[in-house]
């Protein structure tokens, strides 16, 4: 895969470009380390010796739009066939708070890997196909095996979110138990997270979700103490009943159903999860729509028939609906596996939606005056059309609207 990423025509082209700084330009961090694992990069760095405005200039003269991203620690992203990489320049902290850096450029690549974090993140390749592992990532790589580069209390010092990072690297690429030391100086320090951004923090929950082990590791963040300060409570077991239940019925994970699964019973917790984590509206309003619908759903031993699980996709959404099932068959004693719940699941994420095929003016045209009256009766002819279930068909529709016109005109008489 390592070369595959050495083959690609913009990297080639970028990094011709950059090799006309006089500088020497590497591909480095976390497309190195998910190359080596045959997993396809998500993002590709590269760190340089050259200097920012050094970087610029070749990747004008090259033909490369270039904006300086990150200018003040030397980033500078060059853009190369609409594809975006992010270009640094060799640094090292002079000064760090655990949340921010002050830093000066370098020359060393040795010492640029090593103030990163994990040994498995300080690999860098060269453009002739060199791997350069300065701190014993190669092995820790081949073992499945996260591991701080030199001291871990220094490095978590350095920036507390490498506590997540941990926690999060072992759920995507790790086997078996985590380091010793490393977990250890986690617990010791789980109280700085407080200290991170909120959207840090969200962001860093939501990949954790996302990956291969993240149940079993949430579960060990819970034992550590960590959840207990990011999130306040989690419930391991539940999301392990969930991602069972998901694997059973063949469904995509969904790190934010997970989430809300882990860290909500009641609305009241939505409520929270979203300030905690500082989540998107649209995060909040769906954990806190999947909860309360959940609590209608409460203690529910089947997820119900056609007729109640149209009624609940009419009246609350489909999203709701989904997430409520899932949750609801979460908190049961149903099998991951059981046929009615699956089959309940496939209802509500394939059904279409029905639509209410009466509008106010339908009812002014037939002769009812806008007001209070013409309210309660749209109101009345919805309830009967949903008790009547949801009929399309013309004839029954107009049956329903006649008998709302003829209950309700009488009322109307000046």
């Amino acid at each position: 895969m390592k070369d595959l990423l050495l083959r690609d025509d913009r990297i080639v082209r970028l990094l011709d470009a950059l090799s006309r700084t006089g500088g020497e330009t590497r591909i480095v961090g976390g497309a190195v380390r998910d190359a080596l694992l045959d997993i396809p990069p998500h993002e590709i760095d590269l760190a340089t010796t050259a200097r920012p405005e050094a970087v610029m200039a070749a990747a004008k003269a090259a033909g490369l739009k270039t904006a300086p991203t990150g200018i003040d620690h030397g980033t500078v992203t060059v853009v190369v066939d609409g594809t975006p990489y992010e270009v640094t320049t060799l640094r090292e902290d002079v000064e760090t708070d655990g949340r921010f850096a002050k830093v000066r450029f370098g020359g060393d690549f040795e010492q640029d890997a090593l103030r990163r974090d994990f040994t498995v993140n300080a690999l860098s390749l060269t453009a002739d196909g060199r791997i350069h592992d300065y701190a014993g990532g190669l092995a820790d790589l081949a073992a499945r095996r996260i591991r701080f580069i030199g001291d871990a209390a220094t490095r978590i010092a350095e920036d507390h979110l490498r506590i997540l990072r941990f926690f999060r690297f072992n759920a995507s690429i790790g086997e078996g138990g985590f380091n010793v030391e490393g977990l250890h100086a986690c617990i010791l320090a789980r109280h700085s997270l407080a200290r991170l951004s909120r959207e840090r923090v969200r962001a860093e929950i939501l990949k954790l979700l996302k990956a291969r082990r993240a149940v079993e590791v949430m579960r060990a963040m819970s034992h550590a103490g960590v959840i207990e300060v990011i999130l306040g409570a989690g419930f391991p077991a539940r999301l392990e009943r969930l991602a069972e239940i998901a694997a059973a019925q063949g469904a995509p994970v969904d790190p934010m159903l997970r989430l809300i699964a882990f860290a909500t019973l009641t609305v009241e917790d939505g409520e929270r999860l979203g300030e905690r984590l500082r989540l998107s509206n649209r995060e909040r309003e769906r954990a806190i729509q999947a909860v309360a619908l959940l609590e209608r759903l409460h203690g529910a031993t089947e997820p119900g028939d056609a007729f109640e699980l149209t009624r609940l996709l009419y009246e609350r959404g489909r999203v709701p609906l989904c997430d409520a099932l899932a949750l609801a068959q979460a908190d049961s004693a149903a099998p991951p596996d059981a046929a009615d719940w699956r089959q309940a699941a496939d209802f509500a994420a394939t059904t279409p939606a029905p639509a209410f095929p009466v509008r106010g003016a339908d009812l002014v045209a037939r002769g009812l005056r806008p007001g209070k009256a013409l309210g309660a009766a749209l109101k009345a002819l919805q309830a009967k059309w949903i008790r009547a279930g949801f009929p399309r068909d013309p004839a029954i529709v107009k049956r329903l609207v006649d008998e709302a016109v003829a209950a309700t005109a009488p009322n109307d008489d000046p």
